[in-house]
């Protein structure tokens, strides 16, 4: 995530800031210009951009519970912005766990929405594609009259994402992913995981890419039901990582590419970051493992560049968490048939398939 300026100031901001921590000034993010901007407050609720004060916006109406910092046009009849439109259930605000929830679900749906702005990606709500447009809900656990909890279920069908309100939660989450095996589980990844099955159906099975899809990751009219099942009995082919991102990506070809488009996501978002913050890989004597972000990610020529970009990046954030006692933030192998698995992620993100 790239950083940004206070208009009013010049102080560094952050994407999730909601003040200037220099000024004092309202800070907000306003889709249409993907930017970071300090506000003046004008009448009846609008406010005019420091930097232009003839664009004219209102505040996201989820803005009330802190939980969006994201801005709408104000001559639009829209009140929530165009990442939170798409919600239908949310959690409780009026409780203290669902606001917690909600505050923090809303933050990782920002930066997937991000991403998506900034590709143009499809994005269609349910208003506009009754059968196929993007919505999500966000369940909350059933519990049974003897106090037994039932996970909600985190899935995709048809442009529907339901995720588990829950994993919002770092204790939860990270019991779930302590008894799934999982080396990586975030709300982030949640987002980016079940968007591309959306992403697949807008992009792939919609524009007739099927025949280039399944000479890449095989053929997705395999019996889903029984290849989830056997994954979940059997595990992964022993050779797994050769050819697959993870071991769900194995399970069948629709989650090899949601689990690629994910990745391709987490890749290209980290590196802007790199990129902020100036970040350089040189250490001496490794001149396989030096890097330093000169391109623009979200515009990179291939796969091929973010990935010889992101390998030291990685090998060099993981030998710092190690330092430091905790997992590896990236504990993935990005092998031949997986950089090539995200080529196609690129020519499909970027039109060119």
């Amino acid at each position: 995530m790239r950083l940004y300026e206070c208009d009013h100031c010049g102080q560094t901001i952050h994407f999730d800031n909601r003040t200037c921590v220099n000024c004092g000034q309202r800070l907000a993010f306003v889709p249409e210009r993907l930017a970071m901007h300090a506000l003046s407050e004008g009448q009846a609720g609008e406010w005019h951009l420091m930097a232009a004060p003839e664009h004219v916006v209102r505040l996201c109406a989820n803005e009330a519970n802190d939980i969006c910092n994201w801005t709408v046009p104000a001559e639009g009849t829209e009140t929530f912005c165009v990442a939170c439109r798409h919600n239908r259930l949310v959690p409780d605000a009026a409780t203290d766990e669902g606001l917690s929830q909600w505050r923090r679900i809303s933050q990782a749906q920002r930066h997937l929405f991000y991403s998506l702005l900034k590709w143009n990606l499809p994005r269609t709500t349910r208003n506009e594609d009754p059968d196929g447009g993007l919505v999500f809900d966000f369940l909350v656990d059933e519990v049974k009259p003897d106090g037994t909890v039932v996970p909600a279920m985190t899935g995709h069908e048809d442009g529907l994402i339901a995720i588990r309100a829950a994993e919002a939660d770092d204790v939860t989450r990270e019991q779930v992913r302590v008894s799934m095996s999982e080396p990586y589980r975030t709300m982030l990844g949640h987002f980016r995981h079940e968007t591309g099955h959306y992403i697949w159906d807008k992009l792939v099975r919609d524009l007739d890419r099927l025949e280039p899809f399944r000479a890449m990751f095989g053929d997705e009219r395999a019996d889903y039901g029984e290849a989830l099942k056997r994954n979940y009995e059997e595990g992964p082919p022993p050779d797994w990582q050769e050819h697959f991102i993870s071991t769900y990506a194995a399970s069948h070809p629709w989650e090899d590419f949601a689990e690629c488009f994910a990745h391709y996501i987490h890749i290209v978002d980290t590196l802007e970051t790199a990129r902020a913050f100036g970040m350089v890989v040189d250490p001496r004597g490794h001149d396989d493992l030096t890097s330093e972000v000169r391109f623009d990610p979200y515009r990179a020529r291939n796969a091929e560049q973010l990935v010889d970009a992101w390998v030291p990046f990685s090998v060099a954030l993981n030998s710092i968490h190690r330092s430091l006692g905790v997992p590896d933030l990236y504990p993935f192998i990005l092998t031949p048939a997986v950089v090539t698995k995200l080529e196609f992620i690129h020519s499909v993100v970027h039109g060119k398939v």
